[in-house]
């Protein structure tokens, strides 16, 4: 007698030799000559072992006599996953971010589908959803890109082509990391060289002291906001912890609060005065949740996301007073700080606003953050952030210390990329020329993007759009035809949503509804980013001017003409529709700063069908 090991499964001979066996397991009876890919182990005789040849068994062995198991058809056959939706973390599936929601899914379907060959009445997806510059074409900041370089690759020091000053630079980081090697983990709170860096940064632009030990380093903004918002997140008096938003907000925050079983309190924004915030609206927002939760925290969003808007200092006064009055601490997400646009608006930073107003002000509980992702560096992917957190009882300081220290550290890529972000090179410096060149560039063209797409969607029938004051992002309202309000509704579909779907579907531009933001009742509205280059931008404004609002107005008619298969649209600048059109081509920014050619960031844009511009990466 011998034992052969058979690593093969689904095969017949090999079923005639386990089922011939002298001594077999006494389980259920095989389905489908099925045996187990597990090191399945028989006895079989001489006779046995022929039918069971090499040329029938990819491997085996002899091995001491162990009897066969049979496998049970219930065991073959696919088993329920014991996680499933009624037993998972409910706040799981109750949070949404729209930002990288189902039209987003959507689109990368459609790109998809154009590289196998589908034609579409556009030639390539514009994804106007999220807020990733160097995706859209932005060009990375050399004096970033070369401080990075250096700390990764130290070798290049000795390199003449990189200047002085930041090698000096590259020096300083490599010192400040353990074994000389950004390889290395970071004190929790991130290297003490750059939290220094970042306190004269602030001390530079509000001209008050900052303490480096209140500064800690993050992956982004956004871990650093989680992070906070879990620091609250305790029942006062058998209620939830309640996060006052602004209404339209960044989906981060209501994910996150939705997340940890929080409760949203909405302040709604005022789009009639340019997304302004009147002070009545917070005491509405405050009395009305009282019910249901004890507000713990305030959250502003200064410029804003998605409305654009530039906070007055006046309004950040009555802001920060609301938050005395009312024992909240303030969160002030300050991210698009650099992005002012409009001449007549200044940042002003909350803690500055604090400072000049005085006791009792000047002592409230106050974090404030700061991210590489934005601003002019758009380096959305090296997930570089910072938040100052000043006047906290020391022991709460404490428990948050204790819990960033399970997390190790943030990415020395970020923590390098905030470096050049607050110590940019000064007039002294080989690098400022072209650094303050690059900056300026940027900004510039952030301008002229703002000012063209306020100006073509200001013409646009049944839109109406504030000025894009500062941040990246326009927020127009839309009107909501009855026709197409029904079809939406058949659909179970938001208006917004539905007008996004269908622009989407007909020109390729992929933008966000409002209703994933928070918009006032009986309102609908898109957010789209102002990234797209120029020359991209003016393109992605025709779309959805000569084609997108036309398409979406007829979309119930019965009557209406369908594409004939095989044919694209290719008269994007069409005059034949009934709905208001701007020439974009002929437009007042053709020279503007940053837009002088066809490609984006210095490579030409591929304009092939199925090409993605701002293909996402998942943050």
């Amino acid at each position: 007698m011998q034992t052969i090991r058979i690593l093969l499964r689904n095969s017949k001979p090999m079923h005639k030799a386990v089922v011939g066996c002298s001594k077999t397991a006494t389980s259920s009876v095989f389905k489908d000559n099925a045996i187990r890919r597990s090191c399945s182990l028989f006895t079989v005789s001489r006779k046995n072992r022929e039918i069971a040849t090499p040329k029938n068994v990819t491997s085996f062995n002899i091995c001491r006599q162990i009897g066969a198991t049979k496998i049970s058809p219930s065991a073959v056959q696919e088993q329920p996953k014991f996680l499933q939706l009624s037993n998972i973390n409910p706040n799981f599936v109750e949070m949404e971010y729209a930002v990288r929601g189902p039209l987003v899914v959507r689109a990368g379907e459609i790109e998809e589908e154009m590289k196998h060959g589908a034609i579409k009445p556009f030639d390539y997806v514009i994804r106007a959803n999220i807020g990733d510059c160097q995706a859209m074409g932005q060009k990375p900041n050399t004096f970033l890109r070369q401080l990075l370089n250096l700390t990764f690759c130290p070798d290049l020091l000795d390199c003449a082509e990189y200047p002085d000053d930041v090698k000096d630079r590259a020096e300083e980081i490599l010192e400040a990391c353990q074994g000389g090697s950004v390889g290395s983990y970071t004190d929790s709170a991130g290297l003490e060289v750059v939290r220094r860096q970042v306190a004269n940064y602030i001390e530079r632009r509000d001209c008050i002291n900052c303490d480096w030990r209140n500064v800690y380093l993050t992956d982004g903004a956004t871990s650093g906001i989680k992070r906070i918002l879990s620091l609250l997140n305790c029942e006062v008096n058998g209620k939830k912890p309640g996060v006052m938003v602004p209404i339209p907000q960044y989906p981060l925050y209501s994910a996150t609060i939705a997340e940890y079983g929080m409760e949203k309190i909405g302040y709604y924004l005022e789009e009639e005065t340019g997304w302004s915030l009147n002070p009545q609206e917070l005491n509405r927002a405050i009395n009305e949740s009282s019910k249901n939760s004890v507000p713990r925290v305030i959250v502003v969003i200064n410029p804003g996301n998605p409305t654009g808007q530039v906070l007055t200092r006046n309004n950040i006064e009555e802001i920060i007073k609301f938050a005395y009055n009312n024992k909240l601490l303030i969160m002030a997400d300050e991210v698009y700080q650099p992005n002012i646009y409009d001449k007549k608006s200044q940042f002003f930073s909350f803690k500055k606003v604090m400072h000049d107003l005085g006791h009792p002000y000047n002592g409230m509980e106050l974090v404030s953050f700061m991210s590489a992702s934005k601003g002019f560096l758009g380096e959305c992917g090296v997930r570089g952030g910072y938040y100052e957190i000043i006047n906290v009882c020391p022991d709460v300081k404490a428990m948050l210390w204790k819990s960033i220290t399970a997390s190790l550290c943030s990415t020395t890529a970020g923590q390098v990329a905030i470096s050049a972000l607050v110590n940019p090179p000064d007039e002294s410096e080989p690098s400022y020329e072209q650094y303050v060149n690059e900056r300026d560039d940027v900004l510039a063209s952030l301008k002229a993007r703002a000012e063209i797409m306020y100006e073509i969607f200001s013409k646009f029938e049944g839109v109406h759009v504030k000025p894009i004051q500062g941040a990246m992002y326009v927020f127009p309202k839309i009107e909501i035809p009855p026709k197409a309000a029904a079809a939406a509704k058949a659909k179970n579909m938001p208006g917004d949503t539905f007008y996004a779907a269908e622009l989407l579907e007909n020109t390729g531009v992929c933008i966000v509804p409002g209703s994933g933001f928070g918009q006032k009742p009986f309102t609908s509205h898109f957010r789209s980013t102002i990234l797209p280059q120029i020359p991209l931008l003016k393109e992605m404004m025709n779309s959805a001017v000569s084609n997108g609002n036309s398409d979406y107005n007829s979309i119930c008619d019965s009557n209406r003409p369908n594409r004939p298969n095989g044919r694209r649209n290719t008269n994007r600048n069409s005059n034949s529709n009934n709905c208001s059109r701007v020439a974009v081509s002929n437009s007042n920014h053709d020279n503007s700063s940053g837009s002088s050619s066809s490609n984006s960031g210095g490579r030409n844009i591929n304009r092939t069908r199925g090409s993605s511009h701002g293909t996402s990466s998942t943050p």
